[in-house]
């Protein structure tokens, strides 16, 4: 099993994403900014429809070790609103921007807080190819890899990516599906891969 995750979306190429996941009845997990949201509510409509996971990412990518308790509840509050009235549901799991954390943050979020293991650093590169042969070079059962959403070259490399990784043998699912059947998660708490 992999956790595929997609931060800082929704996104104009969020819905090709979300069409390759449901071509091979794969899940992943997107961790989106409550500001942007609003912008695509049919994009967030299919994450939940499809078997998606949706997830937090803070409201507008502030570092959570900066700001104190209230303002931390208010980014991540926020965002559930907007995701919330958007689609009837709110995230149910957390990235801080930057993978920040500090003890005011794990007593603030209320949620299980998810890092990553497979960085595919996808925002500097911007180079698909660059992606795919991170992803594929590193990968192993249990993982949470990292992209975001919102550049075309991520879009592109998850499309050759969803179905690759789906012939190798592996099942695409999301942060939760795999934190289920792997010892479970809690609020507060942080997660980097599931082994």
């Amino acid at each position: 099993m992999v956790a595929l995750t997609f931060d800082d979306g929704p996104g104009p190429r969020t819905s090709e994403i979300l069409d390759q996941l449901k071509k091979y009845n794969a899940h992943a997990t997107f961790f989106m900014l409550g500001k942007n949201v609003k912008s695509y509510p049919d994009a967030v409509k299919q994450m939940l429809k499809d078997g998606n996971e949706l997830g937090n990412h803070s409201y507008d990518h502030q570092q959570l070790t900066k700001i104190d308790a209230e303002a931390i509840a208010k980014e991540v509050n926020d965002t559930n609103e907007n995701i919330k009235n958007i689609c009837g549901s709110p995230a149910t799991v957390l990235r801080p921007p930057y993978g920040a954390i500090n003890d005011t943050v794990k007593s603030s979020v209320g949620m299980p807080m998810i890092l990553w293991n497979v960085d595919t650093l996808d925002w500097k590169t911007r180079n698909a190819q660059k992606t795919i042969d991170t992803v594929l070079s590193q990968v192993k059962d249990g993982d949470i890899v990292l992209m975001h959403d919102l550049y075309e070259q991520s879009a592109i490399a998850a499309e050759t990516l969803i179905p690759e990784l789906t012939k190798r043998g592996y099942q695409l699912v999301t942060v939760s599906e795999m934190a289920e059947l792997r010892g479970g998660m809690a609020a507060g708490h942080s997660y980097g891969h599931f082994r």
